[in-house]
């Protein structure tokens, strides 16, 4: 990606729905130009989609969080399994480093997390784990800001 493609991308992040004449007019390229590069960027597998955030997607879960898990021995599949069936868990990451997942979570009482908590932590195999709430969600605009 060069410099315009950065631009673009950045662009897209504050606003996917923003017109392609508003995109050429802030990056300083023709419409036709935006619109190639936006298809190259979508076919190279760049750009994988565009989303939309509903208030009420947070509002469900209001209380959310981020739990780290080290995993003794090789149960990583198993727990993972595990771990699917609880509603509250939204998501599971395999990572490196200190933490073997991150477990994206999401509940609608401080009560309720607190309980999802406990259980994770109780599954054999789970060793140790961190636990960070999400106060506020930003998203990034480019990649100047995320310091």
């Amino acid at each position: 990606m060069d410099k315009h493609d950065v631009s673009l991308v950045a662009e897209l992040r504050r606003n996917s729905r923003i017109s392609l004449s508003n995109l050429s007019a802030a990056l300083g390229l023709s419409r036709a130009t935006v619109r190639s590069r936006m298809d190259r960027l979508i076919s190279l597998g760049v750009i994988l989609g565009f989303t939309v955030v509903l208030k009420e997607d947070v509002e469900q879960s209001p209380i959310r969080g981020l739990m780290l898990i080290g995993i003794e021995g090789r149960g990583t599949d198993r727990i993972a399994h595990r771990l699917n069936g609880i509603p509250a868990v939204q998501a599971i990451h395999s990572t490196n480093g200190k933490w073997d997942m991150i477990l994206e979570i999401g509940t609608e009482t401080l009560a309720e997390f607190d309980k999802i908590l406990n259980d994770i932590r109780r599954v054999e195999g789970i060793m140790t784990s961190e636990t960070n709430l999400l106060l506020a969600t930003r998203m990034a605009t480019s990649k100047k800001t995320l310091q």
